[in-house]
């Protein structure tokens, strides 16, 4: 096995992919940390996987296949069992004289040749694909057959009247059999929800039966409804699963469930809210991976990027990110905490819930039963010589004054508000009780945004918005004339909805002498706004324009995150 790693990669070095020093430094991680070769290339950056799987398909004398456009057929996908699929992480890809060729991405695994060889009885010839493609085909192959799952097993609750009311008394170790109808049905919902990239589950209970709805991108998406005898039993499992105490139903409550699925790790945030119809669950889905996203994958445009690398690395000063709740301001500051956590640099934070688990980040969660709220935090923190703090929302006087008087001494404070635009949060601190000269001296820059879909790249084409769009935008004629509109029209890849993932539309304030001196008079906000604009401050709407008009997004989805004002 280790002479034949070498020789693939002697194909690297004769392509000039690879240099024989990156080679070797790549060979010290592999020994250093015990991961594949191909995987220390990858981390170091030294080539991409394709070029790695090509050449190891070139070495084994195998084909070498890109997964993302091909479709299996149906026929073909049945050959090969689900669970055998995703636990060995292999698909079927064409069946030829009695062989079966399947997709995998280590040849040397022989194995899982074998063993496939056995569990399916037919000669197995590998072909390569790199090994997140496999996953996603395999979502999206059995996908159909996994959602087919979750519907026929409440076809089957549904077939059987078993009453489950009794179900709840019992022990709680007669839910912890993975066999259990209403383990594998929360776990499928789970799967699932991950699978469609859902940012959040709602089970919601109605007088006849349970809405189950997943949202994705933004956009709630109804499941199919499990009948109304399943709530007590989904709950009960899902509370069990997040160490929730299953006899309260009349309070509130929370708790978090920790979760593999794919390989990946996921933490949910469990709420439960009682309602006239029982109780209603929502769990957020944190995917601990997706918050390594860099500041370039945020959407700046280019010069809102390079003010924003320069804001963040001041030395002291707070920068506040505003906009409503689920607009992205987390992600935004933890993509800034994550450019700026380095050894020589000790950064705290202060947030009700922590949400997302920082490495090399120290993190302070609020907890009001012990009077440890944000206020108190902070002053702590200030005792720890940080050079960064974090504080999750300034929702009171005692709160902004405290960060306030850590930014002017010495600190660089990162914290969120909720106002729609940028210069209103001037105005909402003075409010609150902030004395206008201490606004004026400790605000370095103020950054509001909203989160808007991206159409889908497999299914984009051109598109013609209808007048009332464009005269709603404000658009110059000239502007529409250079445009170029861009619309999904919806495919297997984004769910058919013509949208994929969301990009963010930005408003960055950066506040100079005129404007400190305007927040020292307690100008309105609408002066304010005129002076920045002045400045060269992007609206929200014009940022989200601008990107309609490139064909990043779209002018609907623009104008429902964001209005036109006449007033400016």
């Amino acid at each position: 096995m280790a002479k034949s790693r070498g020789d693939f990669t002697d194909i690297l070095v004769r392509r000039q992919i690879l240099s024989p020093d990156q080679l070797e430094e790549a060979k010290g991680l592999q020994q250093a940390t015990g991961v594949k070769l191909q995987d220390a290339l990858t981390k170091l950056e030294y080539a991409t996987m394709d070029q790695i799987m090509t050449a190891i398909a070139e070495f084994h004398g195998l084909q070498f296949i890109d997964l993302t456009d091909v479709t299996i057929p149906a026929a073909v996908v049945e050959l090969v069992p689900e669970s055998v699929a995703r636990e060995n992480v292999v698909l079927p890809l064409a069946q030829e004289n009695g062989a079966l060729k399947i997709i995998m991405s280590d040849p040397s695994d022989f194995d899982t040749v074998q063993k496939l060889q056995f569990i399916l009885n037919k000669d197995i010839q590998p072909v390569l694909a790199p090994r997140e493609q496999i996953i996603e085909a395999i979502n999206r192959h059995y996908g159909q057959s996994e959602t087919e799952s979750v519907d026929s097993m409440l076809a089957e609750f549904t077939d059987t009247a078993i009453d489950f009311t009794e179900t709840e008394s019992t022990s709680s170790a007669s839910f912890e059999e993975s066999d259990a109808p209403v383990v594998k049905l929360c776990n499928l919902i789970i799967q699932e929800a991950v699978s469609l990239r859902a940012s959040d589950i709602h089970i919601e209970p109605f007088a006849d039966r349970v809405r189950i709805r997943y949202r994705i991108d933004g956009i709630l998406v109804e499941r199919d409804s499990p009948p109304r005898r399943l709530l007590a039993p989904m709950l009960s499992r899902l509370k069990i699963m997040g160490n929730i105490d299953i006899a309260e139903k009349r309070r509130p409550q929370d708790g978090r469930i920790k979760m593999s699925i794919g390989g990946k790790h996921f933490d949910l945030r469990v709420s439960l809210l009682p309602t006239n119809m029982g109780q209603s669950c929502v769990m957020r889905i944190l995917d601990r991976a997706s918050i390594q996203v860099s500041i370039k994958d945020l959407g700046f445009a280019e010069d809102d990027y390079r003010r924003f690398q320069t804001i963040i690395k001041r030395p002291n000063g707070i920068f506040l990110v505003t906009g409503p709740t689920g607009s992205g301001k987390t992600t935004t500051l933890y993509a800034a905490l994550n450019e700026l956590n380095r050894p020589d640099r000790k950064i705290i934070t202060a947030e009700d819930p922590v949400e997302y688990y920082l490495p090399g980040v120290n993190q302070v969660e609020v907890k009001h039963k012990i009077g440890l709220d944000f206020a108190r935090i902070i002053r702590a923190m200030l005792r720890q010589a940080p050079n960064i703090i974090l504080v999750g929302e300034i929702r009171d006087r005692e709160t902004a004054e405290i960060a306030v008087q850590a930014s002017l001494t010495g600190h660089l404070v990162f914290s969120t508000l909720h106002t729609n635009d940028a210069p209103s949060a001037i105005t909402r601190l003075i409010d609150i009780g902030v004395q206008p000269f201490l606004v004026a001296s400790s605000v370095i820059a103020i950054m509001a945004q909203r989160l808007v879909r991206i159409v889908c790249p497999k299914c984009k084409a051109s598109d013609e918005p209808s007048s009332a769009e464009l005269k709603a935008s404000g658009l110059t004629a000239d502007q529409i004339k250079n445009a170029t509109f861009m619309r999904g029209r919806g495919c297997g890849h984004c769910n058919h909805t013509g949208y994929r993932g969301r990009k963010g539309i930005f408003e960055m304030m950066r506040l100079n002498s005129t404007i400190r001196e305007m927040t020292f008079k307690r100008a309105p906000t609408q002066t304010i706004r005129r002076q920045a604009r002045l400045l060269g401050m992007r609206t929200l709407l014009e940022d989200g324009l601008n990107k309609a008009l490139t064909g990043i997004t779209t002018l609907d989805e623009v104008l429902s995150s964001c209005h036109h004002d006449s007033s400016l």
